[in-house]
């Protein structure tokens, strides 16, 4: 079976994050999830003095961005230009936050990737994720990493079981993609550019582009919604 739809150039415009170097010579993109952190301290060094400032142990925070004094940023990290950190967001660790991004109250990153212009403004929680360019999720909406009965994460698609070979696998969201509020996605959800998730939502496995996720077994592709 072609997982195509699940290829990095199916999902992401590369131009739109300052980590695209990453994506080198990768098909998959959960398979850049355990080489951020390095990845970070490497591009951190080689950043403009006159652009970013380093902060502490391996963190770099662009002179334009927008950090609140009550957030907690642990390395390794980039915050990039014109990104607002706000009022008691907390970032865990190796994490990229794009140009424009919004990482909003109370908000926690943790191995993650944030293109540029991503928001995740209100109360949610991003671990060992990747969010497409624009991609926005909304208030209480979370990325769920790790199974419950802690084995490794597995992605459904069309009745099949796709090995990760990870234990800590949140979302992977395509460039352009709405997330609802309060809505849960589970380890190992892949969902195409350009889709939305209804509010409140509990999605497992790849949700297909331009498509509105409605509930569970009820997804249905935005050209056919308008007919």
């Amino acid at each position: 079976m072609s997982y195509e739809k699940m290829e990095i150039k199916n999902l992401f415009n590369l131009e739109e994050t300052i980590a695209k170097d990453i994506f080198t010579d990768i098909t998959y993109p959960w398979e850049v999830l355990p080489k951020i952190s390095e990845f970070i301290i490497k591009l951190g060094n080689t950043l403009s003095e006159e652009e970013y400032e380093k902060r502490g142990d391996n963190i770099w925070i662009a002179k334009s961005a927008h950090v609140y004094e009550s957030a907690y940023i642990n390395g390794p990290a980039i915050i990039g230009k014109d990104a607002e950190v706000r009022h008691c967001a907390f970032i865990r660790g190796n994490a990229i936050v794009g140009e424009g991004a919004v990482v909003g109250n109370s908000t926690e990153l943790k191995n993650v990737i944030l293109f540029n212009k991503v928001q995740v403004p209100h109360y949610n929680y991003v671990g060992d994720s990747i969010l497409g360019y624009k991609s926005h999720m909304g208030a209480g909406s979370i990325t769920s990493n790790v199974k419950s009965d802690k084995t490794l994460v597995t992605i459904s698609y069309q009745g099949q079981k796709i090995e990760t070979g990870l234990k800590k696998m949140g979302a992977i969201l395509g460039d352009n993609v709405e997330v609802g509020c309060g809505s849960v996605l589970n380890p190992g959800t892949i969902i195409g550019k350009n889709t939305n998730i209804y509010p409140l939502s509990m999605v497992r496995g790849m949700v297909e582009s331009n498509s509105i996720y409605k509930k569970q077994g009820e997804v249905v592709l935005k050209q056919d919604e308008k007919k």
